[in-house]
């Protein structure tokens, strides 16, 4: 199966839109966890095993293990995934942009080092820097569009005045990666949450790309007005599938860190279902109406 194929296979079983991330911060971990390299496995493998039947895919942050050397933990981890929650694909969240030749070894890295099913990229140095990507048949990458940070404004958001119509950069990401870039029809985009009104927008020049939209939950994204925009203009079904309009709206912290005591499994449970249901309420009311 492609990675697309895998997202809507997962989204229609677990009849979930939900993305849980996993962004280990040491000094956050709960009671009863170590501190140390082997924690990270300990306390990720948890959290999986807790919402493996309510993810629609699951987004290890590299940063977080490679910043403590716990490298192999993520290896392990992604392993722990494929026997705990077989079928649901992997996004390895990396946010590699580099030239082609270097772009080939992160390439490397994600597909055949940790075995994700798909990667975040950023599309800054252009084209040539995404396609070693695309050579993997069947992965996906998403490509930063819209992002949530503030900063975001600095680049995303200025016109480009060479292109007709003069487009934001985020426009022109967006419609690039509709097009002439998806070679393998595997390029997904990342839209922030907390800009409903502009992935609105990246849906109607993308409409038939898969998102990956961070922002609910500890970042503040609401969820109603996420899957309105995300679904908007695209033809999508009521799983989130369908021939276009696949999406997945992620939370990290709110799940990972839900609390601070040796219950921390069955709370990180708790905030995954509710999130799952509040989603999956926005995206049935969406479609009956």
């Amino acid at each position: 199966m492609t990675f697309t194929e895998m997202l809507r296979a997962a989204g229609r079983a677990h009849d979930s839109l939900l993305c849980v991330g996993l962004d280990p911060e040491p000094g956050r971990f709960p009671e009863g966890v170590a501190r140390t390299a082997a924690g990270f496995y300990d306390f990720c493998a948890a959290i999986v095993d807790a919402t493996a039947d309510v993810a629609l895919a699951f987004k290890p942050q590299v940063a977080y293990f490679a910043a403590h050397g716990a490298e192999a933990q993520l290896e392990k981890l992604i392993a722990h995934m494929r026997a705990a929650a077989p079928g649901v694909p992997v996004i390895l969240d990396a946010k590699r942009g580099d030239i082609g030749s270097t772009a080939e070894q992160y390439a490397k890295e994600a597909f055949e080092r940790y075995g994700a099913d798909a990667v975040t990229l950023s599309p800054f140095m252009g084209f040539d820097s995404i396609e070693p990507y695309l050579k993997y048949e069947g992965k996906g990458a998403f490509l930063l569009c819209r992002t949530s940070n503030p900063g975001g404004d600095d680049l995303q958001a200025q016109r480009l005045a060479d292109v007709p119509g003069q487009p934001r950069l985020f426009e022109h990401v967006a419609a690039l990666a509709q097009g002439p870039w998806n070679l393998n029809g595997q390029l997904g985009l990342v839209v922030g949450a907390t800009r409903p009104q502009e992935i609105e927008r990246v849906r109607a020049l993308a409409p038939t790309l898969p998102l990956l939209i961070p922002g609910v939950g500890a970042q503040g994204g609401d969820a109603v007005a996420t899957v309105r925009a995300a679904r908007m203009g695209a033809d999508a079904a009521a799983d989130g599938g369908g021939a276009g309009g696949l999406f997945a709206i992620n939370s990290s912290r709110a799940i990972l860190y839900a609390s601070a005591g040796r219950d921390f499994v069955q709370a990180a449970r708790r905030v995954a279902l509710d999130t799952r249901a509040t989603l999956r309420a926005a995206m049935h009311g969406i479609v009956a109406t």
